[in-house]
Order: C-alpha cells, then structure tokens, then sequence
C-alpha cells in the first residue's frame, strides 16, 4: 500500500491546531454546507443531516488521528489509502467553515489574491491565523492529491 509521510514544522503547525480543532468541533453540529431539502419530509431531513453530521465528525477525527505523537515528537503525519478520502473531505469542510465564519469579510477576489501571494498584507491578527489555517488545510490536500489520489485506480490491484 502507498504510504506518503510529509515531516511538518512542529512550531509552525501545532499553533494552527487548536483553531483547526475549535472550528472542527463547530463542524460537529453544524454542517460546512447546509442541507437543502424541502420542507415536505422533515425526517428524512432530519436523519439524512444526522448521517452528515456523523460523517463529518469521523472525517474530522480522521484528519486530528495524523497529529499524534509521531507528530509532536518527529513532525511527521503519514497520508495512506486508508485516510486520503477522509482527509480530504475533513480539509474541504474545515476550509468552508473557515471561509464561512472566520474569512468572511475578505471578499473572494481578495482572498483568491491572498492565497496566490501567501501574504497576509491588510488582515487582522486573527484574520492571519485563520488565514495560515486555510493554507495549511489547502496544502494537506494538495499533498494527497497529487501523491495518493483516492479516485485513481492502484497500479496493483
């Protein structure tokens, strides 16, 4: 099985993961996108956002699960079949909820300018964090996709 390990800067991430955390645990009653059924069957509604929520959680416990002691001892987090999707799906939902809560008075275009100058020029203290949080997130998933895409096939299987 395919096994990518990415060594982080221990001093630069650890920071980032209590913010991470606090929007994850938002993330644990509050969908990154909101459910949009019509009214007429409030509970299938009801379960099918229950089922969400849950998936969600996992995704996110998946993605904290990287950050164990492996990780504050040696600043390695080790990506793999198992947890790519997981992964990714917990970094787009984070990333949401930031752009939702934290990022929302940074217009698009300006955000987009940001993202592609990585510098933080003009943001609040906590805008920054939020921001370096965003671009940790986006990196995360650029690293598996581009060294274990979830929907390409295995070359052995």
């Amino acid at each position: 099985m395919k096994r990518v390990e990415v060594r982080l800067s221990i001093t630069a991430v650890a920071p980032l993961l209590d913010l991470i955390k606090s929007v994850a645990d938002e993330l644990h009653t509050t969908l990154a996108v909101p459910l949009a059924l019509s009214d007429a069957d409030t509970e299938l509604a009801s379960v099918w956002k229950e089922d969400l929520l849950e998936s969600q959680r996992n995704d996110c416990d998946r993605l904290f699960s990287l950050f164990d002691q492996e990780f504050f001892t040696e600043g390695v987090v080790a990506f793999d079949r198992d947890n790519a999707e997981c992964v990714l799906r917990a970094c787009a939902a984070l990333r949401l909820r930031f752009r939702a809560t934290h990022l929302v008075n940074i217009p698009d275009d300006t955000l987009e300018a940001l993202e592609a100058s990585s510098s933080m020029t003009g943001l609040s203290e906590a805008e920054q964090k939020a921001f370096s949080c965003f671009l940790f997130l986006d990196e995360l998933q650029k690293i598996i996709l581009k060294y274990l895409d979830p929907m390409a096939v295995e070359e052995d299987e």
